[in-house]
């Protein structure tokens, strides 16, 4: 009787032993959703926002458009929304329909538009670098009231289109880094002179141009912030080249558009296999700290939409969901 009950009395203090050490280590092992902080978790909206600007201008009945899109965005747990409508002054009315929208649903404004005369949009005449440099100062000093602390302004999104930059041409590299930390300087100086709180230095681009030209110091000088607009065929080379980028520059990386499927990179995908693909791409980017912001390319409109073009729901929104709401910072 005295050997079964120090048996018992061994197995309990063996199973309290496991219970003890092992429960801890367990509860130290927690998912990254948890520790990572994405400042700007944003959807863009520029096949709306900008495809159809004109179109806005006269037709009323657009504002349900935003409405709708706003506050379908809204419910992800974005915090902010990427509008791309252009900064000329034809379309400043149809902009501030939108940024009133945003507001509504407790949205920041993220400013991704540019003048349309920098690529040639809605048949308007080109423009270039000194006239950009211009215009993008007396835009956000004659227009203080679209603006609110915590909104990011891009001035010149991929900007390279305009130019049309060749990566491995040194002078190419070398006169548009000058330019785009002009840029900085003089949005910078305009927003400090209308007393707004907005970031002026998330300069999107392509991928292989930020290879090619955001060394430490180029990044340094830019805010240490690099934003790439990346499209790649897997999730694992979109989060390699995240932290492959990081360690060139030195500086906190924004994924300012990714999204799938591209047809030309990922080929056709069902709704399943799209939600397959951004669930890994997003449990990949939640484990890199120096990935600071995410930007979804696009809620409607293109093979990458979240919402059908009828308004309802793709399977992919769960995903954003997933991650986006798990994601708000403590």
């Amino acid at each position: 009787m005295k050997k079964l009950l120090f048996l018992f009395i061994g197995a309990f203090l063996i199973t309290f032993a496991i219970l003890l050490f092992v429960t801890p280590l367990k509860n130290t092992i927690q998912s990254p959703l948890v520790k990572t902080q994405w400042a700007v978790r944003s959807i863009d909206t520029m096949k709306y926002s900008r495809d159809q600007a004109r179109q806005a201008e006269s037709d009323p009945t657009f504002d349900a458009t935003i409405d709708n899109q706003m506050a379908d965005i809204a419910k992800t747990g974005a915090n902010y929304v990427a509008i791309g409508t252009p900064y000329d002054e034809e379309f400043v009315p149809v902009l501030k329909r939108w940024v009133a929208a945003a507001h509504k649903y407790n949205l920041k404004v993220w400013f991704r538009g540019n003048f349309a005369g920098w690529e040639g949009w809605f048949e308007y005449p080109r423009i270039n670098r000194q006239t950009h440099l211009i215009k993008v100062r007396e835009f956000i000093v004659g227009h203080p009231e679209l603006f609110t602390d915590g909104d990011i302004f891009t001035s010149c999104p991929e900007c390279e289109n305009g130019m049309k930059i060749e990566w491995g041409h040194h002078p190419d590299v070398q006169l548009h880094r000058e330019f785009l930390i002009a840029e900085y300087h003089v949005t910078k100086d305009a927003f400090a002179e209308i007393g707004k709180n907005v970031t002026s230095n998330y300069f999107s681009m392509n991928g292989d141009l930020a290879r090619a030209m955001m060394d430490k110091e180029t990044t340094q000088a830019l805010g240490g912030v690099v934003v790439i607009d990346h499209y790649v065929s897997t999730p694992q080379k979109l989060a390699e080249d995240v932290q492959s980028l990081a360690a060139q520059s030195g500086g906190t990386i924004i994924l300012g558009e990714f999204g799938a499927p591209i047809p030309d990179i990922h080929g056709v995908m069902t709704e399943d296999a799209q939600k397959q693909w951004l669930d890994e791409a997003f449990a990949l980017l939640t484990t890199i700290p120096e990935l600071k912001g995410v930007n979804y390319w696009t809620n409607k409109g293109g093979s990458t939409q979240l919402w059908n073009d009828n308004g309802t729901p793709r399977s992919a929104v769960s995903i954003i969901k997933k991650y986006y709401l798990l994601n708000i910072p403590e």
